[in-house]
């Protein structure tokens, strides 16, 4: 049965979605069947992974507002083993309709029940906000991995998530747990980058993963052209990062990791 883990922060511009893409698609690459859910009408994780507005018909929207089926938005991507239930500027509308319906905290996780077995791992990447469809995504969810830039705000943002988790868990899935924090986006060079870093190991108590993601020019330049920076760089210093959180990943979740040194050349961050 497939585990289902809500990529979350309620802070924009942590990495949210590079790590869903990327994550998705390093355990796609390890031979691990994987599902990608976008539930943000940016639908940046939609077309990250090469799947374009035009080619679809039916999205998330379609299954959380109407009665279609899961199974009906899947969508395979060129990365093998990556799947994509993708999104739409539609989803914005959602919010308003999902207020009057039955059960409407638990439409996603009703809907998932129905495909979870085909995959190893469901990854939902959640609106950087509280709302109906983020809490659709955490109701649905085994866990939820919190990517936390290494900047002072973020700290304030993942206070705010916190506070969001536990609500939902006393009310409407009590068996909600943190995955990990992962730490994104961080530059060695700079010394309130490696200040934040270390204030967040001694303030957060939740699982932190060890896997830093630093800033690398090529996980900025692969959504560009619709590929997870594995695809599009599998040498390349982001590429690595996301393989190592990849073994990382399934250490935690009883698989058999393993761990892959930078090359000496890349031992700098790239901005």
């Amino acid at each position: 049965m497939g585990k289902i883990i809500a990529i979350a922060n309620q802070k924009g511009g942590v990495g949210k979605t590079t790590t869903a893409i990327n994550l998705a698609a390093a355990l796609a690459v390890l031979d691990k069947k994987v599902l990608l859910i976008d539930s943000d009408p940016q639908a940046n994780a939609t077309s990250g992974v090469g799947v374009p507005a035009d080619s679809f018909e039916i999205d998330i929207y379609d299954c959380l507002v109407e009665d279609t089926a899961l199974e009906s938005a899947i969508v395979q991507t060129e990365t093998p083993n990556l799947d994509l239930i993708p999104s739409s500027i539609n989803l914005v509308g959602a919010e308003i309709l999902l207020v009057g319906m039955d059960r409407r905290e638990f439409r996603l996780r009703d809907k998932i029940q129905a495909i979870k077995d085909r995959y190893d791992f469901i990854f939902i990447d959640c609106l950087p906000s509280l709302g109906l469809i983020t809490v659709n995504a955490l109701v649905a969810a085994d866990t939820v991995l919190i990517p936390v830039q290494c900047e002072f705000f973020s700290l304030e943002g993942f206070g705010k998530l916190k506070n969001t988790i536990n609500i939902v868990k006393s009310t409407l899935n009590p068996a909600l747990l943190i995955e990990g924090v992962v730490m994104s986006m961080y530059d060695k060079r700079l010394r309130m980058a490696n200040m934040v870093l270390e204030e967040i190991k001694e303030i957060i108590t939740d699982p932190i993963f060890d896997t830093i993601i630093h800033r690398n020019s090529k996980i900025g330049e692969a959504p560009s052209l619709g590929q997870p920076v594995i695809i599009y760089d599998a040498a390349s210093k982001g590429s690595i990062n996301f393989l190592n959180l990849a073994y990382e990943f399934l250490n935690k979740n009883g698989g058999d990791g393993q761990f892959i040194p930078a090359t000496s050349n890349e031992d700098a961050d790239d901005q």
